[in-house]
Order: structure tokens, then C-alpha cells, then sequence
């Protein structure tokens, strides 16, 4: 790994703690400076604060890393410019984006507010799109003006936005947007030297420990070990590496030792014929291709065995 990002410049938004923090600190240790950008929000996203980007950066320069903070919010379109200025600013230039800045306002629908709603969409959705585009129009002008580019945005969705999460209209929803945000964007900035993906990470942070799967266990030392956020870092910098030049639009699943790649919608079993339907048709229809069709992936990303008939 050392060296793989020699000579780079990676802005880490959400980079004060969890996921982040280790990605930020991987990212310096081959060799990249690093750009800490973290609100230092609640898992809310109420108030701010310096104090974890700075931490952030203290561990990265004690293992002989070069790092800047930035506490902008990545939800402001003016904010989010100043992220990406910060590295230009004080590396002058940037190479990765990794967005992976996020709250929690979980929910079940029938109770959920509109500012729950819009706070957890404008932070991860808004959020992703912000420096994306920030940096996307700055390594275009270079393109345009004949400059080599090889650049890179890694974006982080979920499982739950991917599979569905009871109580996370809101978040799944986001995550869902950013995981189409992601094979689009590929799509529109590849002929420029920009290559785009994303993560659906599987890692206990503050943001999965209360979920109902871990709230109020023991978890092992092993279990620990595999839910630690450092295990997601190296397919990130690996992504944000020249090594991942030709890879883009792909939304990667990593949990402790295991990568898989999100293989997405696919029109699966139809039927057709000549003209419109009409709906007294559909009853002997679609009950029929539902059968045929493979059940939705759990929150694991595994599609269900077919209970025998």
C-alpha cells in the first residue's frame, strides 16, 4: 500500500470519526494529503465542532502524515466549494473525493417529519452532489486545457438505501440516490479522466450501533474485529489509487474481509403483447411474474432461498 497515493490529494468528507476517520488516515499512509472535512456535527446533525476533524488530523500526522481540516458543511452549495478550494488551497490541487459525510434521523414513515426528512436527504444526498460537482467542473477545466487527468470520487451508499431497512425511509432513500448518482455521474465524466464509484459499507460506527442488530449485545472480540470501520478503508484507497484507472460506475459491498460488487436493477421475467393491456387482464398477469422473479436482497445483499411450493 505505501506510496499507491504518493503524490495525491484526497478530500474525506466526514472524516472526524468512524469510516471516515480511518479512511482519511489509510489515505495518508500511502502517501496522499489528506483535506479533513468534518462539520463535527451530532449523529443528528445538530451543532459543530472542530475538535474531531482535528483529531483526525493529529493522528494522521503522528504517523508522519500531511493532513488540513475543513469543518464547511458538504450540505451548502457554497460550503461545499470551500472544500474542495481547501485543498486547492493548501495542496494545490485534488485527485480523490470521497463523500461519505452523514446523519441519522430515523423514523418509521407514518411518523416521520418533513425536517427529518429533508435534513437526512440534504446532508447525504445534497452532500455527495456538492463537492462532486465542485470537483468534477475543476478537473474538467484542466481537461479542456489540455492537462492530463486522473481523478477520482468514491461515493458511499448503504444497504440500506440498496436492500431496504425498516425505520430509514429517509436514509435508504439518500442512499439509494447516491448509489444511481454514482453509475450516472460515471457515465457523464468518464471522457474527461474521471472515474466514479461507490461503497455500501458493513461496519459498526455510531451510525449502525444502535441499530436492532447490535443494540444491547455483547459483541466478541471477533465480531468486533470484523465490524471495524478500518476494514472498509482499503478498497477506498485502493479506488482512489491510479491501480483502479478503467473501473467506474460500480457500487462495491465490503465488510471486514469480504468485497462483493452490487450487480443493481435488471429488467427481469415480462410479458407482452400487441397493444395496451387492460387491468381485468393483469390479475392472471403479474401475480404470475412476481412468481417467476427473484425475491428483493435482504439487508445483507443476499437474495432469499424460494420457499418450496
Amino acid at each position: 500500500m505505501a506510496g499507491m497515493m504518493e503524490g495525491k490529494v484526497a478530500v474525506v468528507t466526514g472524516a472526524g470519526g468512524g469510516i471516515g476517520r480511518e479512511i482519511a488516515i489509510m489515505m495518508a499512509g500511502a502517501g496522499a494529503k489528506v483535506i479533513v472535512a468534518d462539520i463535527g456535527a451530532s449523529l443528528g446533525g445538530e451543532g459543530s465542532s472542530a475538535t474531531p476533524a482535528e483529531q483526525t488530523k493529529q493522528l494522521i500526522e503522528q504517523k508522519g502524515g500531511a493532513a488540513e481540516i475543513c469543518t464547511e458543511s458538504v450540505a451548502a452549495w457554497g460550503s461545499a466549494q470551500k472544500i474542495i478550494q481547501a485543498a486547492l488551497d493548501h495542496f494545490g490541487r485534488v485527485d480523490a473525493v470521497v463523500n461519505n459525510a452523514g446523519i441519522l434521523r430515523d423514523r418509521m414513515l407514518f411518523n416521520m417529519e418533513p425536517e427529518e426528512w429533508d435534513a437526512v436527504i440534504r446532508v447525504h444526498l445534497r452532500g455527495t452532489f456538492g463537492p462532486s460537482r465542485h470537483a468534477v467542473a475543476y478537473w474538467r477545466d484542466l481537461a479542456k486545457a489540455g492537462q492530463p487527468v486522473d481523478a477520482r470520487i468514491i461515493n458511499t451508499s448503504s444497504s440500506s438505501g440498496i436492500f431496504g431497512n425498516p425505520g430509514q425511509t429517509n436514509y435508504g432513500a439518500a442512499k439509494a440516490g447516491i448509489a444511481a448518482f454514482t453509475v450516472i455521474a460515471a457515465q457523464e465524466v468518464e471522457r474527461y479522466g474521471i472515474t466514479v464509484n461507490a461503497i455500501y459499507p458493513g461496519a459498526l460506527t455510531r451510525m449502525t450501533e444502535d441499530l436492532g442488530r447490535w443494540r444491547g449485545r455483547e459483541l466478541t472480540a471477533e465480531e468486533l474485529e470484523r465490524r471495524s470501520p478500518e476494514n472498509i478503508a482499503p478498497l477506498v484507497v485502493w479506488l482512489a489509487s491510479a491501480e483502479s484507472r478503467g473501473i467506474t460506475g460500480r457500487v462495491f459491498g465490503v465488510s471486514g474481509g469480504r468485497i462483493t460488487v452490487a450487480e443493481g436493477w435488471h429488467g427481469g421475467p415480462r410479458a407482452e403483447k400487441d397493444g395496451r393491456w387492460d387491468p381485468a387482464e393483469l390479475g392472471a398477469v403479474v401475480p404470475g411474474l412476481v412468481a417467476q422473479a427473484a425475491p428483493n436482497a435482504n439487508t445483507a445483499g443476499e437474495i432469499p432461498a424460494r420457499e418450496s411450493q
